[in-house]
């Protein structure tokens, strides 16, 4: 499968979250290819996006990553245990986002069990095979990303993407998740999944 290009993330992150569904998240590491199709998305679109971390134009060590250009990982630490796992996107300058909610394991699966549960794929109950991926915090452990991540190229050779197997699915846009004091943008249908996949994480 091709490599996703750095114009395929130079593009508005609605536009870039609904077409970031059904391609292949990829890690390489330590010998093992790691690779999970993506289900379910969320866009965040900077400065008024009151949901956002660049929301207003905020500019923190944090958040930098964000102003630069397309196409790099943004990971982040949340409730003091998860890491969260986004795709800038947008030209240099302008700090838009998607997050990568849910991916559906495909490749490396008794690694990722490893990392999630340290037991092997085979002793994964149900809810362990979908523990594998269907939450944002549960896929960085699966697949192994965290903060010497962040700010990593995604057109380079560690973790990247790649375009899915030829597919239809329908897409389901609903209201984002955890996001309550973001007044109005608490409402938006920014969140975008496919329509009955087992891993997503809200239905």
């Amino acid at each position: 499968m091709s490599k996703l290009s750095r114009e395929f993330y130079n593009r508005d992150s609605l536009v870039v979250a609904k077409e970031l569904l059904g391609k292949v998240l990829v890690h390489e590491h330590n010998g093992h290819r790691l690779a999970a199709k993506i289900v379910e998305t969320e866009a965040y679109m900077g400065w008024e996006d009151k949901a956002a971390h660049s929301y207003g134009g905020r500019r923190t060590p944090r958040v930098e990553v964000m102003y630069g250009g397309p196409g790099y990982s943004y990971v982040y630490f949340i409730y003091g245990m998860y890491y969260c796992f986004n795709i800038v996107t947008r030209e240099e300058g302008v700090p838009q986002a998607v997050l990568v909610r849910a991916i559906q394991p495909l490749e490396g699966q008794e690694q990722m069990a490893l990392n999630r549960f340290q037991k092997s794929y085979s002793d994964l109950s149900r809810s362990q095979l979908l523990g594998l991926g269907n939450g944002p915090g549960k896929l960085c452990q699966a697949l192994r990303i965290d903060r010497e991540l962040n700010g990593e190229d995604l057109c380079g050779h560690k973790l990247y993407l790649e375009d899915g197997e030829a597919q239809a699915f329908h897409i389901i846009s609903a209201k984002r998740v955890g996001i309550d004091y973001a007044e109005e943008a608490k409402d938006f249908l920014w969140r975008f999944y496919i329509e009955d996949n087992s891993y997503v994480s809200v239905k």
